[in-house]
C-alpha cells in the first residue's frame, strides 16, 4: 500500500504522476527528449541503461517497465536483459554500450564515482560527448524516478509478464500525454 492516497491500480510512476500532473509534466517531457528522441544511441540502449540503473536501485516497477521497452526496441527476450544486468561484460553487446553501462553504475552509487579513466575508455570506444552526457543524465534521472517510485511504496504488478504485454504500446505512446489509465 503507497504512503499517501494514491488512486487505485495506478502501478509505479503513473499514480504519483496522477496524483501532481504539475511535476509529472517536466519528468515526462525529460524522459521523452533521453529516450526517444533522435540520437546516435538507439532507443533500446537508452532503455537498456534506465533498467540496468533500476534494477541496480531494486526498483521492481522501473526495471521491468523499462526493460520492456528495450526489450521491444531491441527485439530480445526478458532472459538476455537479466543477463545483461547480471553481468553486461560477459553479453553479446558492444563494448561501447558496455562502457556506458559501466558510467551509469557508477552513476548509480553517487556522481563522483564516475572516473576520468571510465570517460576515456568510452570515447576510444566510439562514444560521443552527448551519449557520455545523456548517459549521465539518464542514469540521474531514473535514480530520481526510483526513489520517488520506492519512496512513496508504490504498489507494483508482480508479473514481468504485465509490463512485457505493454512494451510496444508504450513505445508507440511515448512519454508526453500518455494515457495514465492504459
Amino acid at each position: 500500500m503507497a504512503y499517501i492516497n494514491l488512486e487505485e491500480g495506478l502501478y509505479g510512476i503513473r499514480g504519483p504522476m496522477a496524483f501532481r500532473p504539475e511535476t509529472a509534466k517536466p519528468i515526462n517531457e525529460l524522459a521523452e527528449i533521453l529516450l526517444r528522441n533522435d540520437n546516435t544511441l538507439s532507443r533500446g540502449e537508452r532503455e537498456l541503461i534506465a533498467t540496468y540503473v533500476s534494477y541496480l536501485n531494486d526498483c521492481f516497477f522501473c526495471q521491468n517497465a523499462h526493460g520492456a521497452l528495450a526489450q521491444h526496441y531491441m527485439q530480445c527476450d526478458v532472459q538476455f536483459l537479466d543477463s545483461i544486468k547480471l553481468d553486461f561484460n560477459a553479453m553479446d553487446i558492444s563494448d561501447k554500450l558496455k562502457s556506458l553501462l559501466a558510467i551509469a553504475g557508477s552513476v548509480q552509487k553517487g556522481g563522483k564515482y564516475v572516473t576520468p579513466e571510465q570517460i576515456t575508455h568510452a570515447r576510444e570506444l566510439g562514444a560521443t560527448d552527448k551519449e557520455i552526457h545523456d548517459t549521465v543524465l539518464i542514469a540521474a534521472l531514473f535514480c530520481m524516478c526510483n526513489r520517488y517510485v520506492d519512496g512513496l511504496n508504490t504498489p507494483a504488478n508482480p508479473d514481468r509478464q504485465y509490463y512485457i504485454n505493454r512494451g510496444k504500446m508504450r513505445a508507440e505512446e511515448g512519454y508526453i500525454d500518455f494515457d495514465l489509465y492504459k
